[in-house]
């Protein structure tokens, strides 16, 4: 990973002997698929681990019962472990719930923290806004002893959710809305997946996250920079608890991963799920690790684009054309060929009176790959794209006089057509019999070079294309994204494929032409779109 400003603090730490070990943690909340823009920090603590000869763990932030779920915490480990990263201790906030709970004790009887009975509505109505400053609870002021005794009937369940809270103690004024007596716990009567109905009051974000932090004694505590006004919060909690002073974590923050045409927000992403605009979490247009994964994305390809990123405060948005070109280099050279038809228009070789065989290589970077053999008939399949470009030009209605090199086999031009009974277009062609892996016919170079099928090389398959979610760039600034949504992002084709008896399951190859795609092999052939070859024009 390159050198970056927190890397500079960590020198300056160990220059200045203030820790021992540098320890670090991802510290995830399960309640969804982590994404893409969850690498850069999942690397960043990794790596900074690994450069220090450190420790990394990994935390699930486990606060949430409703939103908490265990298949999503079995898919956290299962993508840092596709990830390459080992974790040297899986951790939970749960484990630490009597720790948290003990130390908003303290703090009510240091009055620095009290129950609010304000309900929810009027929590956020005497919070104020950005023009408004907030006014004080009347609650505020509760003496130490009816505050412990509010707390106590919190824990045992004597309050409905959303009718009573604890907070800290801040200051209502402050220009920061969130620093206006942040709620710290609050009732949750749902069953949590490691505790049951041992605790139904819940820590929030804000205050387990500094405790659990200190607690692991995790030296460095790294963040994205909307976090920033949260790390107030962050120090005066631990500058306020009974703790070693001397051991105090410190967070800091770095910009978060963005990328164009694609929105990583949990929220958002849930809110096209609730509007019925994409089927699930699982959906594949979405580029969370999980997605993917399944769709077959070559992970050393992901694992270089976040090894060589920028660590920094400034925000910007990663290029997609950068992130599948990325992709494509991974996976071109190893990656075996495959011939199809999206779109076919069938071609007659008007001269071609026997059949012909021929060797094609299974990848043109390694003979290891060995050949297969295609088959050269007189009826053959090509692109309707190829046609209306080189053979037919339809507002003329007459041949266009091309020459056309068929990939791996001869020299062909257009001679003549018409118009069958069926209102069909029935196309000639001949075919130069000398010109086997030519590219010049006379002296003359050809044209193009397009792929092609036999008729007697072809099978159907399903085809799943996967284009951009949204048609706008910085999606991620722009409130109405919905209203941005690509309607054409996702669909699937029957194509024709070449009759190869060897393909392979769960293998990407490259569909010539057109791009690279991960093959599965059920009933029928399903190939899906990983990534376009550049400037492809059949999909």
């Amino acid at each position: 990973m390159k050198n970056n400003f927190i890397f500079k603090i960590i020198n300056e730490d160990l220059k200045k002997k203030k820790h021992l070990k540098i320890k670090t943690r991802f510290s995830p909340e399960p309640n969804g698929y982590l994404h893409i823009g969850h690498i850069k920090s999942i690397f960043l603590n990794y790596f900074i681990s690994k450069k220090y000869n450190g420790i990394f763990n990994l935390r699930i932030d486990d606060t949430n019962p409703y939103t908490s779920k265990k298949r999503y915490v079995d898919c956290i480990i299962k993508d840092l472990k596709w990830l390459n990263i080992k974790f040297d201790c899986l951790k939970y906030s749960s484990d630490y719930f009597k720790n948290i709970y003990n130390f908003a004790i303290y703090l009510i009887k240091n009055k620095l923290a009290y129950i609010d009975s304000l309900d929810k509505k009027n929590i956020r109505k005497y919070r104020g806004n950005f023009y408004n400053l907030g006014i004080n609870s009347p609650y505020r002021n509760r003496d130490i002893e009816e505050n412990l005794y509010l707390f106590n009937k919190m824990k045992n369940g004597f309050f409905n959710e959303n009718k009573i809270c604890l907070r800290l103690k801040m200051n209502m004024r402050s220009k920061f809305i969130i620093l206006r007596d942040p709620i710290i716990y609050r009732v949750k009567f749902e069953k949590h997946f490691r505790t049951n109905y041992d605790w139904i009051i819940y820590p929030t974000y804000d205050f387990s996250h500094c405790i659990c932090d200190y607690l692991e004694k995790i030296t460095h505590s790294l963040c994205t920079l909307e976090f920033v006004e949260n790390n107030i919060i962050y120090k005066w909690i631990l500058n306020n608890i009974n703790i070693n002073k001397e051991y105090i974590p410190t967070q800091y923050e770095f910009s978060r991963f963005n990328i164009e045409y694609n929105i990583l927000s949990k929220r958002k992403i849930n809110n096209l799920i609730n509007n019925n605009l994409i089927s699930n979490e699982k959906d594949k247009r979405l580029l969370t690790i999980f997605s993917i994964r399944k769709r077959g994305f070559d992970k050393n390809s992901i694992i270089n684009i976040f090894k060589n990123i920028d660590i920094n405060k400034n925000e910007s948005i990663y290029k997609f054309s950068i992130f599948t070109k990325n992709i494509r280099n991974s996976i071109e050279k190893d990656s075996l060929r495959l011939i199809s038809i999206f779109n076919p228009v069938l071609i007659i070789i008007k001269n071609l009176n026997s059949e012909e065989y021929i060797n094609i290589p299974n990848n043109p970077y390694y003979d290891k790959y060995g050949y297969r053999v295609f088959i050269f008939t007189k009826y053959i399949y090509i692109d309707y794209i190829d046609f209306i470009k080189y053979f037919y030009d339809i507002k003329n209605n007459t041949i266009i006089n091309s020459i056309i090199k068929l990939k791996y086999s001869y020299i062909i031009k257009p001679i003549n057509f018409y118009i069958n009974n069926n209102n069909k277009i029935v196309f000639f062609c001949k075919y130069y019999k000398n010109t086997l892996n030519k590219i010049f016919l006379l002296n003359k170079k050809v044209d193009c070079i397009i792929h092609w099928l036999s008729h007697k090389n072809i099978k159907k398959a399903k085809v799943y294309i996967y284009k951009n979610l949204f048609t706008y760039k910085n999606i991620n600034n722009v409130k109405n994204y919905i209203n941005k949504l690509n309607n054409n992002s996702i669909y699937n084709i029957y194509v024709y494929i070449e009759n190869n008896k060897n393909i392979l399951n769960n293998k990407i190859y490259q569909l010539e032409r057109i791009g690279f795609f991960n093959i599965k092999l059920k009933k029928n052939i399903l190939l899906y779109l990983i990534v376009e070859i550049k400037n492809n024009k059949f999909i």
